[in-house]
């Protein structure tokens, strides 16, 4: 039973990241759409081709595929996670649970507001 659950947590996580490109999704997709002036899919797509072999690699080919996908973009957001994750990780280990649960939810406010709003 551990395992099926698993698994089943690894399948939804996989249809949102294909659907979504959740992970990337939280901030290269508005930032590639807000900064980028990049449609909604492409900007899926190229977070997608970002987070490639981890996260999405047939999502990406998909997205690819339908012309989704910026290859540039994603290898140059790609070395800037690289460099960009382990900085994260070192600043937020201080960071109480309550307070980074916090400003998460209020970055997520701000981005779907933002999002919802746009013309």
């Amino acid at each position: 039973m551990h395992i099926i659950g698993l698994l089943l947590i690894g399948i939804s996580a996989g249809i949102c990241a294909g659907m979504f490109g959740i992970g990337g999704g939280l901030i290269i997709v508005p930032a590639l759409v807000f900064f980028y002036a990049m449609t909604q899919h492409a900007a899926v797509g190229t977070s997608l081709g970002a987070i490639l072999l981890p996260v999405g690699a047939l999502s990406a080919w998909v997205y690819w595929k339908n012309g989704n996908l910026n290859v540039t973009y994603s290898l140059l957001i790609a070395a800037g996670l690289l460099v960009g994750g382990y900085f994260g990780a070192k600043l937020v280990q201080p960071v109480s649970d309550m307070t980074l649960r916090r400003l998460f939810a209020g970055f997520l406010i701000l981005v779907g507001a933002r999002m919802f709003f746009q013309k």
